[in-house]
């Protein structure tokens, strides 16, 4: 688990949903995650089968709604810290499914791993305005901290653009996502193929 991980946002995208997700399939991305939390259940569903389409040749995770990706038979779910708890998550959709859960400290990463999440992820970095209800940015060191004591794939979130990624990266994190960064650009594939080359900086520098 390496590289840009891609998460929707249907109230930033300037081309809705669909074209965002074929994009970030073009541009190489191995995971897709389907965020949806203002359109009633029918419309989810609608969206999430068709999208569960486009990503057929990766890994699509549904965030928060276990139901919605039980209906779609998506690869699993993202759980906030107040969504479905891990362990219900878990019984209902088996042991094959990935599940990845937020955290926001160390405590929470470790009891993520304890209980057999499949990866963590660590919000927000920086200040974002993406989600309203962000929690005070986290920084350089969670990543550094976190990294050096639970052994799941970490991905980081908030407040990331072009000009912090590398340091994000260099810091330890696995994948990194930049919604706001993506979506609103006129090209999105070639934004994050250009998120996808500060993983290639960082493989070049370990090399070195």
């Amino acid at each position: 688990m390496k590289g840009y991980y891609f998460i929707t946002d249907r109230n930033l995208s300037r081309l809705g949903n669909a074209h965002d997700v074929q994009s970030a399939v073009r541009a190489g991305v191995k995971i897709v995650q389907y965020r949806e939390k203002n359109l009633g259940t029918g419309k989810i569903y609608l969206e999430a089968l068709k999208l569960r389409k486009i990503c057929k040749d990766i890994i699509f995770l549904i965030n928060d709604r276990v139901d919605i990706a039980q209906a779609v038979d998506a690869d699993g779910v993202h759980l906030g810290q107040d969504d479905l708890p891990y362990l219900t998550a878990r019984k209902l959709l088996g042991k094959k499914k990935i599940i990845g859960v937020t955290v926001h400290s160390l405590k929470e990463a470790k009891l993520a791993q304890k209980q057999g999440a499949d990866y963590i992820g660590l919000a927000p970095i920086f200040k974002t305005s993406t989600k309203p209800d962000a929690k005070d940015p986290v920084g350089m060191k969670a990543i550094k901290e976190i990294k050096k004591h639970i052994h799941l794939p970490l991905v980081v979130i908030g407040g990331i653009n072009l000009s912090n990624a590398w340091e994000v990266i260099s810091s330890g994190a696995d994948c990194i996502c930049a919604i706001s960064a993506v979506v609103t650009s006129k090209n999105v594939k070639g934004r994050i193929q250009e998120f996808q080359k500060c993983f290639k900086l960082e493989m070049g520098y370990q090399a070195a």
